[in-house]
């Protein structure tokens, strides 16, 4: 049996057929058009999945269920999408919108939750029951499992670790408050720290590596690092500082199994992941004792995570939802 995987973004719709072992066995990706009405929106996400089968050889007949990550809050129970800022979902049956169109059971999930499940049951995570997932990208994006379930709280808004803050009255954050992680955090946030740090600094090498400071990314500051730039490894220092403050609180209240890092700035590796241990070691509660101490790591689906977490929210949401 097959089931079927849906990545719902504010640019592309992904969806990819999901055999029994998690292996991704075919995907399509088309442009989300999000400004569609919900219909629209739904029929070329059943039409995404529909290509994705065709390429596969598989039948819908064939498929146990379909599942889709979305970027907003999302009442799981009952398949709704409560509130999606960029796409224009409120209080959207979704669920039963896609099971009309497929006669399949549909089962609707956080985006950022969907993902850190996708680490949990085929990847870096991958036999943890508690898990804490953080993305570092345009925003800083969450997903935490505990006990081998996703947690969203009573209200499905829970999870949003990018808007826990670190600095007070600090730095403006799109979601209205200040001094956020995601302000100090992001791949946006190094972007802006690495072009301050150049326009104060028109000797460094950072110039050497981006010569044109409007296509400075989240590498930039790394590899001039690497290349040896002072002015460059200031900034990477301090952001992996900020990093470190965020991952501290969210050890400190949890205490996973196992700390996830994903998105671009993940790709760094064991350059990002040293220093964090350092930090980690000494700054996290009962890190001078001798008991078992969070793993931390970098996520290992990268794109395909939502869909592999999608397609296996039938294990956690079944009993809520049935055919429509």
């Amino acid at each position: 049996m097959y089931q079927i995987g849906i990545d719902l973004g504010g640019t592309f719709i992904k969806a990819g057929v999901v055999d029994e072992q998690n292996k991704i066995v075919s995907k399509k990706m088309v442009e989300s058009h999000v400004d569609a009405d919900v219909e629209g929106l739904c029929t070329r996400m059943v039409q995404c999945a529909v290509d994705a089968l065709t390429e596969a050889g598989v039948t819908m007949d064939e498929v146990g269920s379909i599942g889709v990550g979305v970027p907003g809050a999302v009442d799981a129970g009952r398949g709704v999408v409560v509130y999606c800022s960029n796409i224009g979902f409120r209080n959207t049956p979704l669920a039963g919108i896609i099971s009309q169109k497929t006669g399949k059971p549909v089962y609707v999930q956080n985006d950022a939750n969907v993902a850190a499940y996708g680490e949990v049951v085929a990847g870096a995570a991958k036999g943890y029951k508690d898990v804490i997932v953080v993305t570092l990208g345009t925003g800083v994006g969450g997903g935490i499992i505990i006990d081998g379930k996703i947690y969203s709280g009573f209200n499905s808004f829970g999870g949003e670790l990018g808007h826990t803050v670190i600095v007070h009255d600090g730095e403006p954050c799109p979601c209205g408050r200040r001094g956020c992680l995601e302000s100090y955090a992001s791949a946006t946030a190094l972007i802006k720290q690495t072009r301050i740090s150049m326009r104060n600094h028109t000797e460094s090498r950072l110039w050497n590596i981006c010569p044109d400071i409007s296509k400075i990314d989240g590498k930039t500051a790394f590899d001039a690092m690497r290349a040896g730039s002072k002015a460059a490894t200031e900034v990477v220092n301090q952001y992996i500082n900020y990093l470190g403050c965020g991952l501290t609180n969210f050890i400190n209240i949890f205490q996973p199994e196992i700390l996830l890092i994903g998105g671009g700035i993940s790709k760094e590796g064991e350059t990002l992941l040293e220093p964090l241990r350092k930090i980690l070691s000494v700054e996290t509660y009962g890190s001078s004792m001798d008991a078992p101490k969070t793993k931390i790591g970098v996520c290992t689906l990268r794109n395909d995570a939502g869909t592999i977490g999608a397609a296996n929210l039938h294990n956690l949401y079944e009993s809520f939802i049935t055919k429509g």
